[in-house]
């Protein structure tokens, strides 16, 4: 049994704490919000009120955080209370620049780290199922393995420092831009007479096959699991599909990478959130395609 603290208790990370205490782990977990505390010791994690408390005699702590300035911001607390040697572990989604300052703030600490986003959405936190991407040293990245089958399905470690964030972003570029391709065929579908059913049909076994088609589909009907059968309710809010793409424009500036379909994807994601979609899920932009389009649907 490995003592961890948990930084983050949300959406994601609370069911993601939840499965690490279901795999014989002890937690120890902090987040601001006390609704968020309560379903946390509802799942048998060990409440605390400071980050000190969090990590005290933790050999792992986890964070679980919305964006770049957060981690920072919790790291440079972090540091000044942990162990050298305790294993630190970032689960958000962020910028670069901020992931290769958590990891020299843990290096400066003598403490191995480890960039680790997560795809799956808050179904595959509960369920975990989980896919991590994970950038940092092989020994840390062996070291936190069993921590991340407890959540996870898939681990795939991608490199050294802040390879897994650039991993991220470039899947949720693909995603992006593959969930506008397979709702702009339904659109034009729909404007030529064709059935959801029949397209998918067709598509889904031909060379328009995509995720974003067979597990995700913007439309009601063919895949009932999709967030299309309930209202486009997240799953993977529009929201943070907006923020992972402006993170791979911001990415692709610095690199001096050319990506115009990311920068197009993320053009149409602004404006799908700045007209009331950003709670609800990022494959739900077909509504702003059919209205663009003038259409109603099937």
């Amino acid at each position: 049994m490995t003592t961890i603290g948990f930084i983050g208790l949300g959406h994601m990370g609370g069911p993601m704490a939840a499965n690490l205490v279901k795999a014989g782990h002890r937690v120890k977990g902090f987040d601001l919000s006390p609704q968020s505390l309560d379903q946390a010791r509802e799942n048998g994690v060990l409440p605390c009120k400071t980050l000190a408390e969090t990590v005290d005699g933790a050999e792992t702590v986890i964070t679980m955080l919305p964006a770049g300035k957060h981690v920072v911001s919790v790291w440079e607390d972090l540091v000044a209370v942990v162990s050298a040697g305790t294993l630190l572990v970032d689960c958000s989604t962020i910028d670069i620049d901020s992931a290769r300052k958590a990891h020299a703030m843990a290096a400066a600490k003598n403490c191995p780290s480890l960039d680790a986003p997560v795809s799956g959405g808050t179904g595959g936190a509960s369920a975990g199922t989980l896919s991590f991407m994970i950038g940092g040293e092989r020994d840390a990245f062996l070291r936190a393995e069993p921590l991340f089958q407890a959540m996870g399905k898939r681990i795939v470690h991608c490199g050294d420092a802040a390879a897994g964030q650039a991993a991220k972003i470039c899947n949720n570029m693909i995603l992006g831009i593959s969930m506008i391709a397979v709702g702009e065929a339904f659109v034009l579908g729909e404007k030529l007479g064709l059935s959801h059913q029949a397209l998918f049909d067709v598509a889904s076994a031909s060379s328009g096959q995509c995720w974003s088609l067979t597990t995700y589909c913007p439309v009601p009907g063919p895949v009932p699991a999709s967030p299309a059968n309930n209202d486009y309710r997240p799953g993977f809010a529009g929201a943070l599909m907006l923020k992972d793409l402006l993170l791979s424009q911001e990415a692709a500036g610095a690199a001096g990478a050319m990506t115009p379909l990311g920068a197009k994807a993320a053009e149409l994601y602004r404006s799908f959130v700045e007209n009331g979609g950003g709670d609800s899920d990022f494959s739900g932009i077909i509504n702003l395609l059919r209205d663009s389009s003038g259409s109603g649907g099937e």
